[in-house]
């Protein structure tokens, strides 16, 4: 269901798209600069920072906790760090709005400091499980009170005399593994997470850049995290990369709707963040990196897209899932549009993100004219072929940021225009979505509700 503020928007097929597409900062890495700035003794500056509903969340949060945070300009920012254990209790409620990566990085920022603090956020945020955070959290010494299943609102009560753990996550989870690492920076010893499966690790390179001690270990077991507790972090200076999962809304745009020729540039392609754009190439995607090169310790490069007719279907490996978690919904749009079945396995993770993507996109795609097949773990999309999808259907975003944005991309491909019923949760991470896309050549125009 849309929000009391919704706001529809229909997207009809699209000439071809032109230019250069210059989206926002990473969102994971700007969550992660704003903390890790609130922990160390001194300033960091922060460039490039998304300022996008949910980083703004995080940034009011650190606010909270006692850290200067301060706008010095347009994606520019200042964050004077109370250093590792350092935060206050907050005045009022922490509200984290849609933003699951906020809520679940601040709740183990501050939960081995001996303060409490009540975290709340919008109607999607309040109804996913914080369980998986809260669990690993309560092994420090952290308690955490709040609705069944553990569910927001919810109030953390941070150690009193922290203990490091060891801790193994059940899935694959880079906000879980992260949560674990900041907790364990305020307790004394060596806090040890252990992967079986990796996921996307911007926590592990800014702590190293940061100065903390931390290394990374590849046994048996899988991946090895081992943190020495209670370090002095050193303040940075952060350049954030471009957003890939913001990216793959241009660049994905650009392989469907014919004569299309897009720039991305500087992109981060962290390995642990760029299965998307594997997974296009193997589909037959006419995507190019250009300029490669190093920044802020992350690998970046300028993406070129063009359209391509006659991509086909493929199964992507399980074991990509954490490198590209975020984009299958935008992939299973490509797919739409490509010959021959996509297979998605290993997703479990998409039930519980921001909306139970699998059910979401899967509707939505049936409403268009698209075959798909769906299990607990699983989805298949059968394509069309390019310009294939009949479209003229209006679907529901399900106050999911990215399930509205996939869905537009798909009415820019289809035979009739497709509406989106809500699009205003898109400006929790991409606020600048609709001003880039028509400056390349999307048409999109308001509904009345």
């Amino acid at each position: 269901m849309p929000h009391a503020h919704a706001r529809p928007l229909t997207a009809p097929a699209s000439g071809p798209l032109k230019g250069v597409a210059e989206v926002p900062g990473d969102k994971s890495v700007s969550h992660r600069a704003l903390i890790l700035g609130a922990l160390a003794v001194g300033e960091t500056v922060v460039t490039g920072l998304l300022e996008g509903e949910d980083v703004l969340a995080t940034a009011e949060a650190m606010r909270l906790l006692g850290a200067e945070v301060e706008r010095t300009g347009e994606g520019a920012w200042s964050v004077h760090g109370v250093g590792t254990g350092g935060f206050k209790e907050p005045a009022r409620v922490i509200d984290c709005g849609n933003s699951g990566t906020g809520v679940r990085l601040i709740m183990g920022a501050m939960a081995t400091t001996p303060i409490a603090a009540t975290f709340t956020g919008d109607a999607s945020l309040n109804g996913r499980p914080m369980g998986r955070v809260t669990d690993p959290l309560a092994r420090f010494g952290a308690q955490a009170f709040g609705r069944s299943g553990g569910r927001l609102p919810l109030t953390i009560l941070g150690a009193e005399v922290p203990v490091p753990v060891r801790y193994e996550t059940p899935v694959p989870s880079a906000q879980v593994k992260s949560a674990v690492l900041l907790a364990g920076l305020g307790a004394p010893g060596e806090t040890v997470v252990v992967e079986r499966e990796a996921t996307r690790d911007h926590t592990e390179r800014m702590l190293a850049g940061f100065g903390a001690r931390i290394g990374v270990e590849e046994g048996p077991e899988g991946r090895v995290i081992t943190l020495g507790g209670q370090p002095e972090l050193r303040p940075q200076a952060i350049a954030v990369p471009r957003d890939p999962s913001s990216a793959a809304f241009p660049v994905c745009a650009a392989l469907v709707v014919p004569g299309s020729d897009v720039l991305v540039p500087g992109i981060g392609l962290n390995p642990t963040r760029a299965g998307l754009y594997e997974t296009l190439r193997e589909m037959g995607a006419d995507l190019s990196y250009e300029d490669e090169r190093e920044e802020g310790g992350e690998p970046v490069a300028d993406l070129r897209a063009r359209f391509s007719d006659g991509m086909r279907g493929i199964e992507v490996p399980p074991g990509r899932a954490a490198s590209m978690i975020d984009e299958y919904p935008i992939l299973s749009v490509v797919a739409a549009n490509a010959e021959g079945t996509t297979l998605m396995r290993g997703v479990r993770e998409l039930r519980v993100k921001e909306s139970d993507r699998i059910d979401a996109m899967a509707a939505g795609l049936r409403a268009l004219g698209v075959e798909v097949e769906e299990g607990e773990d699983w989805w298949a999309v059968h394509g069309r072929g390019a310009g294939g999808v009949p479209g003229g259907a209006r679907v529901e975003a399900r106050l999911d940021h990215r399930i509205a944005m996939s869905f537009l991309i798909a009415g820019m491909a289809a035979a009739q225009p497709v509406t989106v019923d809500d699009a205003a949760p898109i400006a929790t991470s991409f606020p600048v979505f609709e001003p880039l896309m028509r400056a390349l050549g999307a048409q999109f125009r308001a509904e009345n509700r």
